[in-house]
């Protein structure tokens, strides 16, 4: 796990607030581990505050096509810019995945750069642009496992269980192996 700081100087080695934004990091195309990390970096942008980063974990495709290269995943958990709100943070979001030359040709498609807003705070939305929580998210050891390094006992709006426990909870099969733990001097 670690802090990456970029905005303030960090108080005693610890995050001032709770974080409330959290965020599933994906890739698998080109060079996913370096496309991970420096994705990492430029999401610390978005936030005053230390972001929480877990490791990387190379995952299995989930509901891709036939062919699909493995992914590597991580999370974050950021605490948002004052004035920001989902709709404008899944905005930047969407920039940076476009910065990083995400195209959308199918669905499920393999890709340079997936970022998911997994939950931002105890909001909730159901709209064509955003559902919050992310609705498959209690579902995915891709995302679980990483968030489950950082923020454990959060509990994802409307799933009345720590992410720690719908980790445990979910069904053996899906390959997750832990590539390496972040850099906390990024």
């Amino acid at each position: 796990m670690c802090w990456v700081l970029k905005n303030q100087p960090e108080q005693n080695g610890a995050m001032r607030k709770r974080p409330s934004a959290l965020i599933s990091i994906g890739a698998n195309i080109g060079n996913p581990v370096d496309t991970v990390l420096r994705a990492i970096d430029r999401l610390a942008d978005l936030t005053a505050e230390p972001i929480l980063c877990s490791s990387l974990w190379r995952t299995a495709p989930v509901d891709c096509p036939p062919g699909t290269p493995p992914f590597v995943n991580a999370a974050i958990a950021i605490v948002p810019l004052p004035g920001e709100t989902p709709e404008s943070l899944l905005g930047k979001l969407l920039a940076i995945e476009n910065e990083f030359g995400r195209t959308r040709p199918e669905h499920n498609a393999p890709r340079t750069l997936d970022l998911d807003l997994i939950a931002f705070g105890a909001e909730t939305r159901r709209s064509a642009d955003l559902t919050l929580p992310h609705p498959r998210a209690h579902t995915r050891r891709f995302v679980l496992q990483p968030l489950a390094e950082i923020v454990p006992d959060f509990v994802i709006p409307g799933r009345n269980a720590t992410i720690a426990k719908l980790l445990a909870d979910l069904p053996e099969g899906d390959r997750i192996e832990r590539l390496r733990t972040v850099s906390a001097a990024r």
